[in-house]
């Protein structure tokens, strides 16, 4: 890298005197500007809970405490944008708006001036909806700004933040202070190419949007054609050529335009921003010198960009570096699929191993994969024995107990699990036969779907739980908002984008989802599906006894439950997993407790019993770190449908 001539050797002292220089003058500033403790490099797990804005949902608390509730609405708000599945802040997100003395005004996100990209990118893709044109024109505009300048910002800080010195290899080691020093900058070049991907996150989220930069100049000139601009849309169209020259799509854009204006006629208007020229041009040349160090330094770099031309990777990496981009690919691919599509492994249509129950709605009905309706799994006599149980979980159920419920301020919430009714009976508060039936309807539920949808793997139920919602009278004129959101069961839905990350906080290890519907006689309360852009309705679903909704837990089906409007609703919800990590271990309890007793349940396998309930937690503790932790953010795996 450095050159044996004396000319060389002076280049190379000029070039580390340089770098010192640099290094000083940075030190200097930032000693005026920053305190030592503020220098200090900060660990991995407070920059994990400051990038899920954990701290404030402990900020918002304190606030609450100190009394100031307009800025604890704001930490709670400002949270809740990075964690949209968090229930528990939901509720609170309600209660502080029925406060004395808090406004909207007050649900701020203190966090909106670091993310004011998302913003306009949201703002202008509801514009495209709406065929806005000029509008949807000027917040890609102002989205693709806003993009070039919280990259350089974040550049800058790659400046001042502290990178890891090269390890040393022993004293035979060839690396010297010119490898070392080499090593440094690479590392420097490697940080500053990695905000592309920390600006492409949004809030909370831990993927990145593939191709952040050139997806926006690509609506931002179709934008620019449909509201009458040829001449800017040329310009934006010749931006992202700069990125895919030989995209073939990106070229017959530029002929028909050139077409409308009248011919190929160039001009300075029509040609690419100076501010994308040198990000393009400084992207390629930092590009060329990591992939240089790695292949003649042993640095390790991952490319974050799917456009990186393949003659800037050496000939030695390109057979790695096609794999790395057919992966990145891939992803981009499985987020544009068709909504039918569904890899979750069911196939709908197998036998129904019980008597007496029948398919009402398939996936014809349905109009979707991997859905069904099944009638008759419960007798009226079960459903009444059932909804005695809900009775009792008013006062004494899961944590709920009647309380608003954490979806709509409209109506009240009772829950209770099976290991919960196991005790309740054991206090003598409720039937002991009872508490056993809603055991068994989870195994009934189970053998069933696992024959209908043709399950590839045995399936573990992973959750239980018997839900009441009550309309709360008086409150229903007006009433706009939904029983439960639109959600995906295993994924975090973002409708602008129609992509569902599957990744904490979401509930990743659900496979199969179901409602087994114990009454009919209330207003409202309807199951329905929809297209991943939350708007569109496919299918609806009235509930009555017995009846059994089964559909697998991915993307392909997002559903809600409309408003609870007049009396009460209650059903058994039931998610199902392949893994058995995620089993319901409360389940297990609840079986001891019964042996413990001389009592019998439903009998199951020597697979589903295997292993004790102590190697299961145990098990429970070795899963890995980010998931762990990603799921203890989420209140009680209480995410009803």
């Amino acid at each position: 890298m450095f050159s044996d001539t004396e000319e060389g050797h002076m280049w190379d002292l000029w070039a580390m005197d340089w770098v010192q220089q640099k290094a000083e003058c940075l030190r200097f500033c930032m000693g005026r500007s920053v305190t030592h403790v503020g220098q200090l490099p900060v660990s991995a797990d407070i920059e994990y809970e400051f990038a899920t804005r954990n701290v404030y949902n402990f900020l918002q608390v304190t606030y609450y405490k100190l009394e100031k509730l307009q800025k604890a609405a704001s930490a709670a708000h400002t949270f809740f944008v990075a964690n949209p599945s968090h229930l528990e802040m939901r509720n609170n997100i309600e209660k502080y708006r029925r406060m004395e003395g808090v406004s909207e005004d007050d649900f701020q996100d203190r966090e909106m001036e670091s993310e004011k990209h998302w913003f306009l990118y949201d703002a202008a893709l509801q514009y495209e909806a709406s065929s806005d044109w000029i509008q949807a024109t000027e917040k890609w505009k102002a989205c693709v700004n806003e993009t070039l300048r919280q990259t350089e910002e974040c550049r800058i800080q790659c400046e001042v933040a502290s990178q890891r010195l090269p390890e040393d290899r022993g004293v035979g080691s060839v690396d010297g202070v010119f490898e070392k020093a080499a090593a440094l900058s690479l590392s420097l070049l490697s940080c500053r190419q990695s905000c592309v991907t920390q600006v492409a996150k949004r809030p909370g989220r831990i993927s990145a949007q593939e191709d952040f930069l050139p997806t926006q100049l690509e609506h931002l000139h179709i934008a620019q054609f449909k509201a009458g601009d040829i001449s800017r849309a040329l310009q934006t169209l010749h931006s992202l050529l700069l990125f895919y020259p030989s995209d073939k799509v990106s070229l017959d854009n530029l002929q028909l335009y050139h077409e409308t204006q009248g011919g190929y006629t160039e001009s300075e208007d029509t040609q690419p921003p100076q501010a994308i020229v040198t990000y393009v041009r400084r992207s390629l040349q930092e590009k060329k010198l990591l992939y240089f160090g790695m292949e003649n330094l042993n640095f390790s770099f991952t490319d974050p960009d799917l456009w990186t031309p393949e003659d800037v990777v050496p000939e030695s990496l390109r057979e790695l570096w096609r794999a790395e981009k057919e992966k990145m690919n891939e992803k981009m691919k499985e987020g544009e699929q068709l909504e039918e599509v569904d890899d979750s492994g069911f196939f709908a249509g197998g036998p129904v191993p019980q008597v007496g129950v029948t398919i009402t709605m398939d996936e014809e009905v349905l109009n979707g994969t991997n859905r069904a309706v099944l009638d008759g799994v419960m007798t009226e006599e079960e459903c009444d024995r059932i909804l005695q149980l809900a009775t009792v979980a008013t006062s004494v159920g899961d944590g709920y107990r009647g309380r608003r419920s954490p979806h709509t301020p409209h109506e009240t919430f009772e829950g209770l699990t099976v290991l919960r009714a196991v005790k309740l009976a054991q206090d003598g508060l409720v039937n002991q036969s009872h508490a056993k039936l809603l055991y068994e309807l989870g195994e009934r539920v189970k053998v069933l779907l696992q024959s209908y949808f043709r399950s590839p793997s045995r399936l573990f139920i992973s959750f239980t739980h018997l839900v009441c919602r009550n309309a709360v009278a008086g409150d229903q004129e007006g009433r706009l908002d939904l029983s439960h959101p639109v959600h995906v069961d295993n994924c975090l839905l973002e409708p602008e984008t129609k992509q569902c990350w599957r990744e904490p906080p979401a509930f990743i290890h659900r496979d199969l989802s179901a409602i087994l519907y114990l009454n009919d006689n209330f207003e409202g309360g309807e199951l329905f599906f929809t297209n991943r852009n939350t708007k569109t309705v496919t299918a609806r679903v009235k509930p009555s006894c017995g009846r059994l909704v089964g559909f697998s837990s991915g993307p392909v089906n997002p559903h809600g439950v409309t408003a609870v409007t007049s009396g009460r609703r209650c059903a058994l919800a039931l998610w199902f997993t392949k893994e058995k990590l995620y089993r319901d271990m409360e389940r297990e309890e609840a079986e001891a407790m019964w042996a413990a007793d001389g009592q019998s349940v439903v009998k199951k396998s020597e697979e589903d019993t295997e292993g004790s309930t102590t190697a299961a937690r145990n098990a429970r503790s070795q899963a890995p770190k980010e998931r762990s932790r990603g799921r203890g953010r989420v209140t009680g795996a209480k995410d009803e449908l």
